[in-house]
């Protein structure tokens, strides 16, 4: 118990450690922040060139002190410097309307409202488990759509952690707990000889001891009610009993011995009480827990039989047991482990040692000494156990079988055709990892494996070892171009590496020379080259070195970590963006994690639906409040050459509080909840579409510049188009259009409609609640300056824009300008787009065209079925044979609708479209765009 306290105390302090280090910060909120300071030195620089040329401006008297301006004495007296930071300050109140701290608002009510549609998301859910995903932070939602490396781990994750036990080997004999025989599976048998004749006398005891190790070596706990925590009762089990433990494998182990006819009762008075095959009860008495740490491998217990007899049974992973053996079988239980780690299936070893008293008293005072040690109490302890773990008789092996889960093939294959890496970081043994590596697709048939193992290494040094790999990998670098970015290729060899936990440590051991950077660099340009790469044998904290050694190389990519147990919340911790499985484990994963979700399944689309859509959405926000500020602020730069510098604003002073508040504010945060440039079924159909926006391509400077000359040309457009329709004498003849007030309205305007059509002309996705956001913000601004301006408030001072939008709604040409001035600033971004969407289209371009191809060719029908109502079920109606009524091929297409069977064929074959009845048995078959049915 105090074993299993340290522990847990030293996984929960490394976790804490990591989640003080642990300051995530997605990829689109640093572009932000840098976006921000290039506006921040636009905006000084215009405070700067406006103060310049206002004292240039000024230089002449009569400019600088006008007949109705004239300056006091004190005002002349003012120090020239004052005045002219003064003046600075009020320039960079008037410009700071550049800098958009309404996006940062508006961004977080995006990321907390989107964050809604994961957790809303009903293909996610797991009925198993009653479980949905969960959102720890919406901090990261859009970094779903960055990720370029995934690091999974095995147990739990790739797998269902359900275990079975298989089959254990004794004395190079095999034992099942049930064979098949003319079809029926034979239960209650006590264990069927595989590989010849039973064991003799010393056998049988070495088989003994070994069904009493595997009964007595574990933390089970034993309870007698028929179901916890939704656990089934054994079926086959001599009493009505369930066990419960941390691990699912102790538990496969313990059911499966009783299988075989040895059954664990209970741990009562700290005394283990078995049933044995002879229906007979024996105690041993609980002396020592020597627990299970992931550095160690094994666990052990020190037990005293009632007939005095002390034994210390252990059991572990092969590598940890095999070398503190000193007779047995090894060979033949080595062949038989490497057989069934090749088959995938999880191996232990079990071995035991008899003690006499004076051991066990030595070994208890070297316990006792640790357990109270003040200081480096984990290290002693460590040391103890290792020298009491030695000189073992070997008893024999367990195979266990941990099914693969649902479709995490059908996920590795679909991450990797979106270009991102996927690495597996496991504990277990290499040929049981690699076995599921080539069940989940990671590893192909025309992979070659290239292996990094502490075998490897003791036939050649490291540095042989890496240099040799370096030279395969690299081998046709010079003539065939690998897809860096995905790692697969059609051209070239794939290649996949095993690395193990002893070679790792190696590798990021410092050299002699005090460094270790050429190791690191050498093993790192060899993964980048791999298209699946295998981590065995890992420790929790090799696998945080793993995820940081990738994470921090010179590309800087995106890592995601996701696992389901305690021992995955460092590297959890230490990715970009940490994923918990709500498995079998408990929750410390999913409490420690970013997000979480049932199975490994979900990932799917997770990364390549909702990531995908969090990532342009949000790009499109920044995006976009940055061009609208720009239009919004410029005209008032360029108004200042035409004002003498006075820092005279341009618009209202009620434009200027509402223009990001009421007036632009709502359609871009729908947008942001709710734009959908392809749908979700597209995304899910074609991964390579997630490529299009990898790399932060969507806020890369050549998109910012653009952006922000788009604002400029707008800007200049809405400034100089109101200036020049206010110098026609044809317009202004009535002489009431006159005047700095109209004139800016005339400018905001044209402004306020010009970036919310330009947000209308970049929607895909159109609902009734876009249609209210953007042309409802365009009727508010209209009906809230027929109000400002129409009536005479009593609450404020001044009333300068009294009947302002009225006088210049009256006039036509007015109308005229405003159409003309928006036309030509929406122009120049409807021809780039169109250019570029012909010339030089994207992935997502081309669907995007094909599927507005497609709907120009289906039928009436056929959105109903995409919209999968509750009230819609296809129909195949094929209860008869087929039979073609014409020899033409048809489109032919059969829904069902509130109750009523419709076949819908095209007229021009002379069929109309008539109810039908299902249990007709029309089958028709034929091609077209419609799926054949």
């Amino acid at each position: 118990i105090s074993g299993v306290a340290i522990y847990t105390g030293m996984e929960t302090k490394m976790a804490l450690n990591y989640q003080a280090k642990s300051q995530k910060r997605s990829a689109v909120e640093k572009s932000m922040n840098v976006f921000l300071i290039v506006y921040l030195c636009i905006l000084i620089s215009k405070a700067l060139i406006n103060t310049v040329l206002k004292y240039v401006w000024q230089s002449e008297p009569f400019r600088d002190e006008p007949w109705y301006n004239q300056k006091t004495e004190p005002e002349r007296k003012r120090n020239l410097f004052l005045r002219a930071f003064t003046d600075f300050l009020a320039f960079m109140v008037l410009f700071n309307y550049i800098i958009p701290v309404s996006m940062y608002v508006t961004v977080e009510m995006q990321k907390f409202l989107g964050s809604y549609f994961l957790t809303w998301d009903e293909e996610m859910f797991d009925e198993d488990t009653g479980e949905g995903p969960l959102v720890n932070t919406s901090d990261l939602n859009e970094e779903l759509g960055q990720i370029e490396y995934v690091f999974t781990d095995k147990t739990g994750t790739l797998t269902e952690n359900n275990m079975e036990f298989v089959e254990c080997c004794i004395e190079g004999h095999v034992y099942v707990p049930h064979v098949i025989c003319n079809g029926q599976i034979l239960h209650d048998c006590t264990g069927i000889d595989m590989i010849d004749s039973s064991p003799g006398g010393s056998g049988k005891e070495r088989e003994e001891l070994f069904f009493r190790a595997l009964c007595l070596c574990h933390t089970v706990q034993v309870k007698d009610d028929d179901s916890v925590d939704g656990l089934k009762k054994n079926q086959l089990s001599r009493r009505s009993c369930i066990y419960i433990s941390s691990s699912p494998d102790e538990v496969a182990l313990v059911e499966g011995i009783q299988r075989l006819g040895y059954t664990y009762l209970r741990l009562k008075d700290n005394f283990m009480e078995i049933l044995n095959r002879e229906n007979n009860i024996e105690k041993f008495e609980l002396l020592e827990v020597l627990s299970f740490d992931s550095v160690r491998r094994r666990m052990s217990v020190i037990v005293k039989s009632s007939a005095g007899d002390i034994f210390l049974f252990c059991k572990g992973a092969d590598s940890s047991i095999f070398p503190r053996v000193k007779e047995g079988k090894i060979e033949q239980i080595r062949s038989r482990v490497e057989r069934n780690a090749v088959e995938g299936l999880r191996t232990l070893c079990v071995a035991y040692k008899k003690l006499t008293a004076e051991e066990y008293s030595n070994a208890q005072k070297l316990l006792q000494n640790a357990k109270l040690a003040l200081q480096d109490r984990e290290k002693k302890l460590a040391e103890v156990y290792e020298k009491i773990e030695r000189d073992f008789i070997l008893l024999g092996a367990t195979a266990v079988e941990d099914r693969l889960q649902e479709k995490a093939a059908d996920t590795i294959e679909a991450l990797q055709k979106a270009g991102i890496k996927v690495w597996v970081l496991t504990g277990d043994k290499m040929e049981t990892a690699a076995a599921t590596c080539y069940a989940c697709k990671l590893f192909r048939r025309n992979t070659q494996i290239l292996e990094l193992t502490t075998k490897k290494i003791e036939e050649q040094s490291l540095h042989d070892v890496l240099f040799d790999l370096s030279k395969t990998v690299l081998r046709h670098s010079g003539s065939l171009t690998r897809d860096t970015f995905s790692g697969l290729s059609t051209d070239m060899q794939d290649y996949g590496l095993i690395i193990d936990g002893a070679a790792l440590s190696l590798i990021m051991k410092p050299r002699q020379d005090g460094s270790s950077g050429n190791y690191r660099e050498l093993f790192l340009e060899i993964c980048r080259n791999c298209s699946a790469v295998l981590c065995c044998r890992m420790a929790p904290l090799q696998k945080a070195q793993i995820v940081k050694l990738i994470k921090l190389s010179k590309e800087h990519p995106i890592t995601l970590a996701i696992g389901d147990g305690a021992n995955d919340v460092s590297m959890i911790l230490e990715a970009h963006v940490g994923i918990g499985i709500i498995g079998k484990e408990g929750r410390q994963a999913a409490r420690n994690s970013d997000y979480a979700i049932p199975k490994f399944k979900h990932l799917k689309k997770m990364l390549l639906v909702h990531g995908h859509f969090y990532y342009v959405r949000i790009s499109e926000l920044v995006q976009y409040f940055f061009y609208k500020n720009v239009c919004f602020i410029f005209p008032q730069f360029l108004y200042q050459f035409f004002c003498g510098f006075s820092q005279q604003t341009l618009y209202d002073t009620a434009y200027l509080t509402l223009y990001n508040i009421s007036f632009t504010s709502l359609p871009i945060l729908l947008y942001g909840l709710m734009e959908q440039h392809v749908s979700a079924d597209t995304l899910k159909r074609e991964p390579s579409l997630y490529r299009d926006v990898a790399k932060n391509a969507l806020l890369r400077w050549r998109a910012f510049i653009y952006w922000t000359f788009l604002g400029v040309f707008d800007a200049v457009v809405f400034f100089f188009g109101a200036y020049l329709l206010f110098d026609n004498t044809i317009v202004t003849s009535n002489g009431q259009m006159f005047g700095n007030w109209t004139f800016g309205t005339l400018v905001f305007t044209v402004l306020v409609f010009t970036v919310t059509l330009k947000l209308a002309l970049d929607t895909h996705y159109w609902t009734w609640i876009n249609h209210f956001m953007i042309w409802g913000s365009l009727i508010f601004y209209i009906i809230f300056s027929l109000l400002w301006g129409g009536i005479i408030w009593p609450f404020l001072n001044y009333q300068r824009m009294y009947y302002v939008f009225m006088q210049m709604l009256s006039s036509g040409p007015a109308w005229l300008g405003i159409i003309l001035l928006i036309t030509v600033s929406l122009l120049p971004d409807v021809l780039k787009k169109v250019l570029c969407r012909q010339l030089w289209p994207t992935a997502t371009e081309r669907i995007q065209n094909a599927s507005r191809h497609c709907r120009e060719h289906i039928s009436e029908f056929t959105p109903l079925a995409c919209l999968k109502s509750p009230g819609y079920r296809s129909s195949d109606c094929s209860n008869s044979p087929a039979r073609r009524s014409n020899s033409h091929s048809k489109k032919t297409m059969f829904t069902h609708w509130k109750g009523v069977d419709y076949s819908v064929l095209p007229s021009v074959f002379g069929y109309s479209n008539k109810p039908c009845r299902s249990s007709a048995g029309y089958r028709f078959s034929g091609s077209g765009l419609e799926t054949s049915v």
